[in-house]
């Protein structure tokens, strides 16, 4: 069907909870995009953060195809050998003693809240509930994730949120301590705030956190669906400041693209949860499993985690370059950036997309570039290029 036809039937048929562009995407090579016209697009929104290693890597590809020979799904009422030693690489890796699997990120956000809740009740003695999430955050569109969510945008309509959160000013402990309670149970945010406009942590604020929170009996949560597996040139994005959650959500890259989450937990975190306590249909299936041990033997690879810090700063170093007088802040770490600029992000991200740049937004005033982890110096001069022009325009 020609592209027209497609669009056209998708209107009569799919609920439209998006804005897109009157392409159809076909199929993709390293950085690139192409639609079913044939037309090339350089990627810099990479499936929103999730594409990490590109189009066509063929290490997942073989891995795909010879996992798919074997067995797809049995449930977790059995045992299956790639989701235990995927959770043994992620164990290996970080700072978690054991792994959840499920299906996104929204997913991994509930269960996170779940054990947070259920490690308070068995472990303080006390009756504590209560999410403290930030302000500008984002965590998922389901009801829990939603109402961690600190932005009340995506409420309007969809209220009453559910109890049992409340919110600070992201890098704010006067906020925090203003705004915790005796039934607070844990602590939730992105290490770098992505939807809110990529706002990185402040390691100061994150070291008085984690410091307030083993005081109080609290757990510290990290949400690093976005940008943790290698986004920003570290493992976790947390290892470059040296400080450790109790939880963390991941998902996006982790499995090159098949639906998948995970929640990583501390050891105490997990004693109260026995069977019957939480569980997934589909969660940590053999086929994604197998795939996501692959994209996690080349995520935690130094050479890509090193190609994504110098691309990073090849990146904002280009940018500033140009002397761009929209551009008003650069922020964010690796290659999860992004532009804030005086100007309309979505005509913005409109232009870059009429000469083949496909970018993002973020926040109110901010685009975000989050592309592959293995995009090559030619990209970036390119895609900085389009930028430039798109904003001269």
């Amino acid at each position: 069907m020609k592209t027209s036809q497609l669009v056209e039937l998708e209107n009569e048929v799919l609920l439209k909870t998006y804005a897109r562009p009157p392409v159809v995407m076909s199929h993709g090579v390293g950085a690139r995009l192409y639609d079913v016209e044939g037309r090339s697009y350089l990627d810099f929104i990479a499936g929103i953060a999730v594409n990490g290693l590109g189009y066509g890597d063929q290490d997942v590809l073989d891995t795909l195809k010879k996992q798919a020979e074997k067995i797809w799904h049995v449930s977790n009422l059995y045992h299956t050998e790639p989701q235990i030693l995927l959770a043994k690489a992620l164990v290996d890796y970080t700072f978690a003693d054991r792994v959840f699997f499920c299906n996104s990120g929204t997913e991994a956000i509930e269960g996170a809240i779940k054990l947070a809740r259920k490690w308070s009740r068995q472990k303080t003695g006390r009756k504590q509930v209560e999410i403290l999430a930030f302000k500008d955050s984002f965590h998922g569109r389901s009801y829990g994730g939603l109402s961690a969510t600190g932005q009340p945008k995506f409420w309007q309509d969809f209220e009453p949120m559910l109890p049992g959160f409340n919110h600070a000013t992201f890098n704010d402990m006067d906020s925090v301590k203003s705004a915790w309670n005796e039934n607070t149970a844990a602590v939730l945010l992105e290490p770098i705030q992505g939807e809110g406009g990529i706002f990185p942590v402040e390691k100061s604020f994150l070291q008085e956190l984690r410091q307030w929170c083993d005081e109080h009996q609290a757990l510290l949560i990290f949400d690093e669906i976005q940008c943790g597996l290698g986004r920003t040139g570290y493992f976790c994005a947390h290892d470059y400041y040296g400080i450790t959650p109790d939880i963390m959500t991941l998902a996006k890259p982790l499995a090159a693209g098949l639906p998948m989450g995970a929640i990583l937990m501390t050891e105490q975190v997990a004693e109260p949860i026995s069977v019957g306590h939480h569980g997934s249909t589909f969660g940590g299936g053999p086929l994604v499993c197998q795939v996501a041990r692959t994209v996690l033997d080349k995520l935690s690879n130094p050479a890509l985690l090193q190609n994504v810090k110098n691309m990073g700063a090849f990146f904002v170093e280009s940018i500033k370059a140009k002397n761009l007088p929209a551009v008003q802040a650069i922020r964010g770490r690796g290659l999860m950036v992004g532009v804030q600029v005086d100007a309309d992000p979505g005509t913005i991200v409109k232009k870059c997309f009429d000469n083949g740049l496909l970018i993002g937004k973020a926040g109110n005033q901010t685009l975000r570039f989050v592309p592959p982890l293995i995009v090559q110096r030619s990209d970036i001069e390119q895609a900085v290029d389009i930028f430039a022009k798109a904003l001269s325009d």
